[in-house]
């Protein structure tokens, strides 16, 4: 009977191993809002028999200060936008790619691949996913017809009903604002110092107006859900949210235009799920799972073929139907060599008085 007992406590030891070496595998991303909604996730979670666990960041600073910060094998899956891309690939923090893994790549806007952000030492580090603007949102019960000019949130008589993202884009406005993206756009990444301090002096200019810097897309969407603020700087993700809540909102490139980013997914150096990791890319960059990533951000999709999918109406929304001339009104995300600098000049305006 002894050793019929001390049989069967080890098979028990046994079978409690083997259901331990066999738990379903979790796949963990650091992405932005709107990136792991379970319209498509799920879908990649019952094809892999996984499990998706992400976490949001509010700004690309965020990324790269987790990723330096000791974070980096927490993650399997990133999505890093323009700004931040090639300083994550350059540091060694992303792997690089076979992109034989990955099929759907070929079918990716030629436009966005052939862009140097993701490429070092002839090998590919990222795949792009999803592009888009940072618009003026605005309540259209409070503005009727769409504002003009980002000078709109200087307006005195809105004092306190204003939103700012409390992200380096604000400063990136405020440089076109002045004019500093003329006749080269890109040279609001590339500001002087004595440019910086202008800028810096016309956002201190703004603070009475803001009621808060929001710093996650959904704190956004609550405070134009609690009328809390009339007009901002924004997502399309807000305007999407806001249209189901059936809230009033509009949406609107000023004439002096606005900056954009290309957001991309990438594989952390750090994974220990780099084979999950291979097959999340190629699910998340197929023409099904475009169109609903869209449906739910509405950001335009990487891959093209995601419009054959969508209604007239969708593919209007999304630009996908005059993709060269709206992609002009959008300045890019770059790589900033004096990235530091600008941290430094936001910093002095967040804590001003």
């Amino acid at each position: 009977m002894r050793r019929l007992k001390v049989l069967a406590l080890l098979l028990v030891a046994v079978l409690g191993l083997d259901s331990c070496s066999k738990k379903t595998p979790t796949l963990n991303l650091l992405v932005w809002e709107g990136y792991a909604d379970p319209s498509f996730v799920t879908g990649f979670e019952e094809q892999c028999k996984c499990k998706v666990s992400a976490s949001y960041m509010g700004s690309s600073d965020e990324l790269v200060a987790k990723l330096r910060g000791g974070s980096a094998s927490n993650y399997d899956v990133i999505s890093p936008s323009s700004d931040v891309a090639t300083m994550i690939t350059n540091a060694g923090l992303a792997a690089p790619l076979d992109l034989s893994r990955i099929p759907t790549y070929s079918q990716l806007s030629p436009k966005i691949t052939s862009l140097a952000l993701v490429r070092a030492n002839g090998q590919v580090y990222g795949v792009p996913f999803v592009w888009g603007p940072n618009p003026l949102i605005y309540d259209t019960t409070v503005f009727p017809q769409p504002p003009e000019s980002w000078n709109v949130l200087w307006d005195r008589k809105y004092r306190g009903k204003i939103s700012v993202w409390d992200e380096l884009s604000t400063l990136y406005m405020t440089a076109q604002i002045l004019g500093y993206d003329k006749p080269d756009p890109s040279q609001i990444y590339h500001l002087t110092d004595q440019q910086l301090e202008a800028v810096k002096k016309k956002v201190l200019e703004l603070k009475p107006n803001v009621r808060k810097m929001w710093s996650s897309g959904g704190e956004l969407t609550n405070l134009f859900q609690n009328h809390e603020v009339v007009a901002a700087m924004g997502w399309p993700l807000n305007t999407a949210e806001l249209k189901k809540l059936n809230f009033p909102v509009g949406e609107t490139i000023p004439k002096e235009n606005t900056t954009g980013w290309i957001d991309h997914l990438m594989i952390t150096a750090a994974s220990e799920n780099k084979d999950l990791a291979y097959q999340f890319l190629e699910y998340m960059v197929q023409p099904k799972t475009q169109k609903l990533v869209a449906d739910v951000t509405r950001y335009t999709p990487a891959n093209p073929q995601a419009g054959q999918l969508m209604t007239a109406e969708q593919r209007q929304i999304l630009h996908l139907d005059d993709v060269d001339n709206y992609q002009k009104r959008i300045y890019f995300w770059q790589d900033m060599p004096r990235r530091p600098k600008y941290t430094e000049i936001w910093n002095e305006v967040k804590a001003a008085q």
